[in-house]
């Protein structure tokens, strides 16, 4: 059926833009239900309102309510780089693997590297991210430490080949990606260009309406010896965060460290073999001794880039924390041994390997360095040692903080309990330092007259991941609850008669009036029943909606409707506009 408001025009802005817009003509496929492959609620409710749909494992199109929305994150993160000095640039998304192999990670990036060769059988990547694209062009360009510092960010696509992409646009192969590069002429200027992209980077979350937390992480394969990661605080967060409510420390699982009294025990009591049946686990073995598992020397073996035997020691109510072995092992991959490769090396099952007389690399947890007497695999099936002491009765080549922290766990800062909390990724700054510019040579002429590599940083904000974050932590059991920023409408305008001429009038006008103010509006024109409008507007999450009905009609008046705390009100028809853009603006305003 042809909609009465057929002949309204789109309302642009004097850039082009769209303010105002009709349902009926717009490419927005709602769904009552979600496709099964939708596990978490961002990626359930962006299909739901035909945000985005799939094409291939990862890879997603974004539909014009998606994109609009995606072009709001864009515009802030743009505003607040060029508030800091960054400037943009474009570059490629394919790349030479020459400049991968200069760097060194043509082979240690790993699979998630798309390769492929061009017609002439050249080695080509699709760029899952830009450090060795900018650093030759920097090197190309930059001369004098009159040029310096430099910060250059680009707005582009990428692509990683996850092993297993999931959650919609959280976790996926192709993205789009904000990426900065900061070069500087020592450590002491780059740091300050990471303190400024610190700081824009808290301005963009802020300006996304976002509740957010800056925490201490690892730096992966884009390497550098410092870095932050922006968590939106979320219960469907991937990655767990250690807290401290004292003094507001902040990192995640694979960087958090602590500080854990452990009960010492006797000095100086006798190593005694005892018999332990059927004890090949740590609870079981504490229940059987009658001793707490923080007393039990879980030994566990890994093989070093999948040869290197290495004993990693933890006290047995911690778990191993790979990334921190990784890094003790100078970034050799920890694989832990299998039951066959354990009793060949070990001449023992696993569960009772022992460190004494152990002819491996062994490497303990720092809470280790504080217990005196602890229950030890004894080398031999189904017997331990009781009373084990390090540097008595073994010694081992280092203490690492290897274990991973748990709640209640004293701040290593302050000594406060901590608490875990979930968060999902939405931005990551680094500190790179010279990794890359001595790779590729890219070196600039000092005031001496001399040649120093530049130091570098890398920021990064994942733009789908901080519309689904932002999902995640903003929606109900109707639908998404956009917040002002990010919404791709404002206003959602509902008429309920649409084939009465005073509905279709008053609809018109305020249509109108409100696009004349610069308010961006979706009216939803379809000659449908308004348990379906209602319904839509819900999962669409636009923040305000104005209903006009025959009824509210009668009494000159309009309702006006707060998606986020579902508040209903009366408004005089006449005063409605100027209503409602003062609402626009109070929620626009930063947190």
């Amino acid at each position: 059926m042809t909609s009465i408001f057929s002949s309204a025009p789109i309302r642009l802005d004097q850039h082009g833009e769209v303010l105002g817009q009709r349902f009926s003509s717009y490419l927005a496929p709602t769904l009552k239900e979600a496709p099964a492959e939708a596990e978490i609620v961002s990626h359930k409710l962006m299909i739901r309102a035909g945000l985005i749909r799939r094409l291939a494992a990862g890879i997603y199109n974004y539909l014009p309510l998606g994109l609009r929305s995606l072009r709001k994150v864009e515009r802030i993160i743009r505003g607040e780089m060029n508030r800091f000095g960054a400037r943009e640039v474009l570059l490629p998304a394919v790349q030479p693997a020459e400049l991968w192999k200069q760097s060194g990670r043509w082979e240690k990036y790993g699979p998630e590297l798309l390769r492929f060769k061009d017609r002439h059988e050249r080695d080509f990547v699709y760029g899952p991210t830009h450090e060795e694209v900018i650093t030759d062009l920097v090197k190309r360009e930059v001369r004098s430490f009159r040029d310096l510092p430099l910060n250059l960010f680009q707005i582009q696509t990428k692509f990683r080949d996850e092993i297993r992409p999931r959650f919609g646009l959280m976790r996926g192969r192709e993205f789009i990606m904000k990426d900065a590069y900061s070069f500087d002429v020592d450590d002491a200027a780059a740091e300050l260009s990471y303190q400024a992209m610190y700081e824009a980077y808290q301005n963009i979350f802020k300006r996304c309406g976002l509740k957010f937390a800056a925490v201490e992480a690892h730096s992966g394969a884009i390497g550098g010896n410092y870095s932050h990661e922006f968590m939106v605080l979320a219960d469907s967060g991937e990655d767990a965060i250690a807290f401290c409510p004292a003094c507001s420390r902040a990192a995640n699982l694979e960087k958090a460290t602590s500080v854990y009294p452990l009960t010492p025990g006797p000095t100086n009591a006798p190593l005694i073999k005892k018999h332990t049946p059927n004890c090949r686990h740590v609870p079981e073995l504490a229940r059987f001794l009658g001793v707490e598992e923080a007393t039990i020397i879980k030994s566990l073996l890994f093989l070093a880039n999948g040869q290197e035997p290495v004993l990693a020691l933890i006290p047995g109510h911690r778990e191993i924390n790979l990334v921190k072995l990784k890094d003790a092992l100078d970034g050799q991959e920890p694989v832990l041994a299998s039951p066959e490769q354990a009793e060949k090396i070990m001449g023992v099952p696993m569960g009772f390997v022992t460190p004494v007389g152990a002819k491996v690399k062994i490497l303990a947890d720092l809470g280790l360095q504080r217990l005196k007497s602890g229950v030890a695999g004894a080398g031999e099936k189904d017997y331990h040692y009781l009373n084990a002491e390090v540097n008595r009765d073994f010694q081992v080549h280092a203490f690492m903080d290897l274990a991973t922290v748990a709640p209640g766990d004293p701040c290593a800062k302050c000594g406060a309990p901590l608490t875990i909390r979930r968060g999902i990724e939405v931005g990551h700054v680094f500190k790179l330092g010279t990794m890359y510019s001595q790779a590729l040579g890219a070196t600039f002429m000092g005031p001496d007259g001399q040649e120093s590599p530049l130091v570098m940083g890398c920021y990064g904000v994942g733009l789908g991941r901080t519309l689904a974050a932002s999902v995640e932590q903003n929606h109900d059991a109707d639908g998404i609850i956009w917040p002002m920023a990010l919404a791709p409408f404002q206003v959602a305008l509902l008429p309920l008669q649409t084939q009465n001429p005073a509905v279709a009038e008053a609809t018109a006008s305020l249509f109108d009036q409100l696009t004349s103010l610069g308010l961006e509006v979706l009216l939803d024109d379809r000659d449908e029943r308004p348990g379906l409008k209602f319904k839509d507007a819900d999962l669409l999450g636009l923040p305000l909606r104005v209903t006009i009905s025959e009824k509210s009609l009668a009494k000159g008046e309009v309702e006006l409707k707060n998606r986020a705390d579902r508040t209903v009100s009366m408004s005089p028809l006449n005063q409605a506009a100027q209503q409602l853009q003062d609402l626009v603006k109070a929620m626009l305003s930063p947190m």
